[in-house]
């Protein structure tokens, strides 16, 4: 994996935005990783946080509009590239989009392996324009927020830490890197529990 926090401090806000947007179209990027790196940069100071949420609100609107318009053209070919890179997955998210509509696109933006699926199978199903564009839209705010913020957190926590690791040893970004696994992780865990708790 390329150094995240490189590409992103070279590039900024331009860099977090052509990811995001990739990883929304449909493409299985590191979009979640980008967030929170973009969160970090922010507790440097080399970004600024709100402008951070912004791009990456923007961005997810703009990938998932754009998967879903493409998923509304090509239809069933689109769902086959899907089925053909992730048949489980794809079932899965088509499934539940069926199923529960909107909701699903909503709910999809915090699922990994889901998210980048949502736009063109939202598309490719049938769902209505503008039940798609509330629910992508609600989804961004919420998710961008959190995932950034998580950047955030991790650097006002760990952040002198792992900067005196990249100036001793070059270690930084494995250690980042596993810090925003360990976050995800808890983050799934959490939200299992209270899908169960609620269920």
């Amino acid at each position: 994996m390329p150094d995240l926090t490189h590409i992103i401090d070279t590039w900024g806000y331009a860099a977090i935005f052509l990811i995001v947007v990739l990883g929304n179209v449909g493409l299985p990027v590191p979009e979640e990783t980008v967030l929170t790196v973009g969160g970090y940069l922010a507790w440097q100071g080399h970004l600024r946080f709100p402008v951070v949420v912004v791009v990456a609100i923007l961005s997810a609107i703009t990938g998932d509009n754009i998967g879903y318009w493409l998923g509304r053209r090509y239809g069933q070919g689109i769902l086959g590239r899907l089925m053909a890179a992730a048949p489980a997955q794809a079932e899965r998210a088509r499934t539940l989009i069926l199923r529960h509509g909107a909701m699903a696109v909503f709910t999809a933006r915090f699922v990994t392996g889901l998210r980048f699926m949502a736009g063109p199978l939202a598309g490719s199903t049938g769902l209505a324009p503008g039940r798609f564009f509330i629910a992508n839209l609600l989804g961004a705010v919420v998710y961008a927020p959190i995932i950034v913020g998580a950047g955030y957190a991790i650097g006002y926590g760990l952040g002198d830490a792992i900067e005196g690791l990249r100036r001793d040893a070059g270690y930084a970004e494995p250690i980042l890197l596993a810090a925003l696994a360990l976050a995800a992780v808890v983050a799934w865990i959490v939200r299992a529990r209270r899908a169960r708790g609620r269920g």
